[in-house]
């Protein structure tokens, strides 16, 4: 099932967030129009905190003061992909749940975009690498990259993906044979 809006925001502030359990990336921008405007791009250092828990706690207090601070209409983060291991898994989906949190506790609606799909709509390769990507927004968006905030440009990269869907939001697959025949590089 596709919804579109009929009726688009001609202007709004879009949060990008890349969950991490070391380092999560958030992007901002600004839509008005037509025109595309960066206004703040970063990451949050989690590797420090000793336990799961404190971790949780800074990226619900550091997203909840992203959001205070800046007030976007929207915000977007990147799914987390299926790997192998079960415990890195779980501790990313908190941390996608605990920026999520964040934002509903602001009642601010959440979107959600896989790794391929942002890729896709950045590049429009949606094999591309974390550089590619980077290269990419870097032209984009005209600011001067660095090396050690690919977590943050591929926030900004969640920020312009949910943008460049103008308003089409595609519903979740309603059942596991749904999930595979829609994502089928995925179930191996």
């Amino acid at each position: 099932m596709v919804k579109i809006n009929t009726n688009p925001k001609k202007e709004s502030i879009i949060l990008g967030l890349d969950p991490g359990t070391q380092v999560m990336g958030y992007g901002l921008i600004e839509v008005k129009n037509t025109q595309i405007r960066l206004i703040q791009y970063g990451v949050i250092h989690l590797k420090k905190y000793s336990s799961h828990e404190l971790k949780l706690k800074k990226i619900f207090d550091r997203i909840t003061s992203l959001i205070d601070d800046y007030l976007p209409d929207e915000v977007a983060l990147e799914a987390p992909f299926y790997g192998k291991n079960v415990q890195s898994m779980l501790k990313l989906g908190r941390a996608q749940g605990v920026a999520m949190a964040a934002a509903l506790n602001r009642d601010i609606p959440i979107f959600e975009y896989s790794p391929k799909k942002i890729k896709q709509s950045v590049t429009g390769n949606g094999n591309a690498s974390k550089e590619q990507v980077a290269s990419m927004l870097q032209q984009l968006l005209k600011f001067d990259h660095t090396e050690k905030l690919l977590d943050a440009t591929d926030a900004l990269g969640v920020a312009l993906c949910h943008h460049y869907q103008d308003g089409v939001v595609t519903s979740s697959p309603k059942s596991w044979k749904a999930f595979i025949n829609e994502n089928p590089g995925r179930a191996k």
